[in-house]
């Protein structure tokens, strides 16, 4: 099940008030730290962009040199 805006809402607002858990229409869920939690952040945004349509935002790095 893909997350909505008002669950990464939800989300962002714990990160921001410090809060390690979120609850959701009929789901809890607690984080073990803020690591944790932004990393479902970045989950979520990338659902959500994914199911806007939104192309996900990718770097590539290319390091090139001479010789051995």
């Amino acid at each position: 099940m893909p997350y909505t805006e008002q669950q990464l809402q939800a989300l962002r607002d714990a990160l921001a008030s410090g809060v390690r858990r979120v609850r959701f229409a009929d789901r809890e869920m607690e984080f073990r730290d803020v690591a944790e939690l932004k990393q479902a952040i970045a989950t979520a945004e990338a659902e959500v962009a994914k199911t806007a349509g939104t192309p996900v935002a990718r770097q590539i790095r290319v390091s090139t040199g001479k010789g051995f």
